[in-house]
Parts: structure tokens; sequence; C-alpha cells
């Protein structure tokens, strides 16, 4: 029977670095990714991601439960399923949070969370091409992050707009603020994409100690008593023989906010009703397992523009072929651009000390906002979306059947602090685009269209049109004893079982005011230092944290 120190379930973001980590310790690791290698091009080429997103081939098709505030629809909440899991096709934006996104996790009873001990973390894993204070960020890691090469005069002009409204200008967000507006930073190089698989699976292969299972989805962890001792999985996909691989130091599961829970509830650990009614004898109740979801959830606003072109034009016909041409000999292109390519970061309230929601903005349109197929005039998108959001979903499998889809409830905008937040950033993008800066380039608003104006008016239009972001948290969250809905411990350990941690996006207690993939990876570069044993030693001590300050004087 295989047997290796470690077996990690999921080949994506997570596992990706976790595999890196353990092996250049001198583990053996056996990585199972339910998915293909990612050996389609159009993951490679940044903007193929509009292919790869809704690409069944390289995700899972997941589809949301209808609500209420969801006008009764199915929204679609794709992850990734393939080598790099979501990195492998996500928009590559990449944003870190703010500071107190994880002082609150260690708030919440989480100790070893906090800002101060992170920060190593994410200086080590990333290595920034570009301007930066070092003392927040990484020159040497694995993960390239850099500035967009390309430039357009209406990202210009959003800018400018959103300065001229009081957002300062802000060169670094992922530094001493987030708060501002400025072009995103992006996990593109050399005009490719680097997922987490190339820039830490790739190279743990190498050394000889990681195996990598493709197409072959885990069917349920094997136990020996309490303690977990390997997966069972499909090898070669649906249809095909169970194989079974064992680890003789963990079981690392780091399938993803929706499969993680899925993959406990399969092998008997989650809320008892829940596995009796699904025919799935109870192993260990842990009423938390599934629950806590949160996502961030966006509407889009849509304007034709006059005077430019935008990328819809420059998508179709000749010009595409000369897009491809620039992007084949390495100059700037459509085809090397991240999803989103500006931000600002705004308050609800004045009164709030840092930002809690996002405006972005591409110079593109897509056909009713749905990120695909683009419009067939020159047009603009302005999405927004609450950064925290306090409305919370579940998880649950639908049946005892490994390969049935979970059923997904994210409850998107049941919480009454999420609409008025979303409210506040829907008016905000709206207010940017009609802006002096922009009117050169406006010429009407498509979605929802200038009657839509009242609050009731809005937000029907968020029921109608808004979508995930896909950006999924907390259906394993971490907690402390004293908290009854926690499924892992501030190690990440499953609670009331040995050998058996989760680490992937799923074990956030709350929703990183952040796209989400920064965040899961500093998750495992935290899990690793407490797997290996040295995460106090890699923590930064408090007297060398760099000193917070007013956003006016961080920016000075």
């Amino acid at each position: 029977m295989d047997q290796f120190d470690y077996v990690i379930v999921g080949g994506g973001s997570a596992g990706s670095l976790l595999a890196n980590r353990l092996s250049a310790a001198g583990s053996t690791v056996c990585v199972l990714e339910a998915g293909p290698r990612d050996s389609n091009p159009f993951i490679h080429i940044p903007a193929g991601f509009v292919k790869t997103l809704h690409d069944p081939g390289v995700t899972w098709r997941f589809q949301s439960e209808p609500g209420e505030w969801t006008g009764g629809r199915r929204i679609e909440v794709t992850q990734g399923r393939v080598l790099g899991g979501s990195s492998s096709v996500n928009g590559m934006v990449f944003v870190r949070g703010q500071s107190q996104d994880y002082d609150t996790w260690a708030r919440m009873g989480n100790a070893g969370w906090s800002y101060a001990d992170l920060l190593p973390c994410f200086r080590r894993f990333e290595r920034r091409i570009g301007a930066a204070d070092e003392q927040y960020r990484g020159r040497e890691g694995g993960l390239p992050v850099t500035d967009p090469t390309w430039r357009h005069p209406l990202c210009d002009a959003f800018i400018d707009g959103a300065a001229s409204l009081g957002f300062p200008r802000n060169p670094d967000y992922n530094g001493a603020t987030q708060a501002g507006t400025g072009y995103y930073q992006r996990v593109i190089l050399n005009d490719r994409r680097v997922s987490a698989a190339r820039a830490f699976l790739y190279p743990a292969m190498k050394s000889g100690r990681v195996d990598v299972r493709t197409d072959a989805p885990a069917s349920t962890l094997l136990f020996e008593g309490r303690r977990a001792v390997g997966v069972r999985y499909l090898a070669g996909g649906a249809g095909s023989a169970a194989r079974e691989v064992r680890a003789r130091k963990e079981v690392i599961v780091s399938a993803g906010t929706f499969n993680s829970p899925k993959l406990l509830q399969l092998s008997g650990v989650g809320p008892a009703a829940l596995l009796q009614s699904r025919g799935i004898e109870v192993r260990h109740a842990l009423a938390g397992v599934g629950e806590n979801l949160t996502d961030h959830f966006t509407p889009r606003i849509v304007a034709r523009v006059k005077g430019s072109r935008t990328i819809n034009n420059y998508a179709n016909g000749p010009r595409l072929l000369g897009e491809i041409a620039k992007w084949g000999i390495g100059r700037p292109s459509i085809l090397g651009l991240s999803a989103a390519l500006v931000y600002a970061f705004g308050k609800s309230r004045p009164e709030l000390e840092a930002p809690d929601f996002t405006v972005i903005f591409s110079p593109a349109s897509y056909r009713e906002g749905f990120l695909g197929k683009l419009d067939t005039f020159p047009g603009m998108t302005s999405g927004a979306w609450q950064m925290r959001p306090q409305s919370r979903g579940h998880v649950r499998i639908a049946s005892a059947d490994p390969l049935a889809a979970p059923l997904i409830q994210p409850n998107y905008l049941t919480h009454e602090e999420d609409r008025r937040v979303l409210l506040a950033a829907v008016r905000t993008a709206r207010r940017i685009l009609a802006t002096p800066a922009l009117a050169p380039y406006y010429e009407s608003e498509v979605l929802p269209g200038a009657a839509h104006m009242s609050d009731d008016e809005l937000l029907d239009f968020a029921r109608r049109y808004g979508s995930s972001c896909y950006h999924y948290a907390g259906t394993c969250r971490m907690g402390p004893d004293s908290d009854p809905g926690a499924v892992v411990d501030q190690e990440l350990k499953v609670r009331g079982l040995d050998g058996l941690r989760v680490v992937d996006a799923s074990v956030m207690p709350t929703s990183p005011s952040a796209n989400t993939y920064a965040s899961t990876l500093v998750i495992a570069e935290r899990a690793a230092d407490f797997i290996l044993g040295r995460a106090s030693a890699n923590a930064l001590p408090r007297a060398d944290m760099p000193e917070r300050k007013p956003v006016e004087e961080a920016l000075a």
C-alpha cells in the first residue's frame, strides 16, 4: 500500500504551497487533485480566464441554491478543478486585505493569527516586482506580484475621478494601508499567469519527494479509531476503481471552501442530523462543518463608452489578431490582463477606521454584467461589493455519493448591514463614473440604467444581476474550544480527531477585505509553520512591526 508522510487532498492554492514547504523539510508528500494537469493553454494566457472560468474541464461547475436576495436565481459559484485550483482560473488580482482582518481572527480566540504573526508569512511566499515598502513586502518568494504594463485612458480617468472624490492615490495597497485608488497588482509574469502550481508545486515535484496524482477525486477519509490515516480516492476519476493512500503523519484537507466540508461530511465528520439524513454513519459529530459560508456578492454597473476604444473593440476581428501578435512578442496586450485593472477601496460611513467596500473597474463590458461574453459596443464596467459580509450560508452534502455536487446556500444579502454597505458601494461607483474626469468617455448607463435611483430600485438591480466574486470562505472555521461552531483549532487541527487538518479558505473565521487568494496562501504558509514546529520562531516580534499610521500619513 502506498504510504507517505503527508497526504494532501487538493492540488490548489493551499495544497501547492504546503507540498512545497513540507517536501523542502525532507518529508514525502502525496497530492491528490480531482482535476487534470494544467495543460489547457487558456490557463496560462491571463485573459483566458474568460474561457476557463466557465470550462467544466477545469472547474467545479457548482451553483448556489435559490435565495430571496437573488430573486430565486441560482448563482454560479465556480471553483478551480485543476492543478493550481482556483489560482489557475481566477482573475489573478493580488490583494492581502487589511491588518485588522487578521487581528480580528486573533481576537476571536485564534492565537498566532494576528497581522504581526502573518506578515512574515506574506513576505516569505511573495516576490514583489516593482516599487514597495520592504517593511511589508517580500522580494525573494516564489510568487511574482507585478504591476500592469498595459495602460488605458479610461483606467487613468477612473483613478482621477476617484481621487477627485477624496480617494487618496495609493501606490501600494498591500503595504502600509489599503485605502485609496490605483492600479491592481497581479500574479502575472512575462505576460503569463503564475498559478500556485507553477510557483510552488512544480518546483517541489523536482525534489522527488512529491507524488502528484491528478484525476483523483477523494471519496472518503480513512480512520483508525479517532486518527485519520489515509484517503480513499477514485484513480482516474468518475467510474474508476477506488484506491487508497496512507499518511504516516497527517492527512491535510485542502480541497476548498465547498469540497473540504463535503469530504469531511462524506467521511462521517459533521452535523449529526445531516449525516444521518444522508445515510452516513456519524464518526465524529461536529456541528460547524459546512456552516459559516461567506462570499462577496457584486452587481456590476455597465456603461456605454464614447470617444475611445475599449477591450470590447480590441477583442474582435483584425484588432484581436494584432493583440495576439503583441502578446506573442512580449508587448503590452489585452491578452496579458487580469480580470479587473483598477480599484477604489472606500468607506460606507466617514467615521470608519478602514474601508468596508470595494469598487473595481475595467475598460470592458460583458453582456448583462456577467463575466463571459463581451458586449458588441464599446463599454466599461464597475463592480461593487462589501468587504466583510455579515450574511452566513452553508454547504451540505446532497447524498452519500462522493461525485454529487453539494448543496450550497450563501444567503447573499440576508443581513441588513450587507445591503446598506452594498448600496453605498454602488452609489460610489456611479459617482466616480459621473466625475468630470470620465465625462469625455461616458455616454450612458446600460445597467442598471439611469432610471434606477432609489434604494429599492438599486437593491432590485442587485437581486436580478448580482453574482459571486468567487471569494468563498468559512465553512470549516477556526476557533477556540469555547466556540461551538469551530471545526479546527488555531493550528488547523480538526477538533476531536488526530492526524487531520484543514488548510484552505474554509478555515477563515471571517472574510478578509480582499480577494481570497493571498489570504489562502498565507494560511498555508502559517500551517506549514505549525506542522514543522517553527511557528513561534517565524512570528514577527511586536517591537519590529511597522508602525501603523493614519491613511494620510501613510501615503504622504
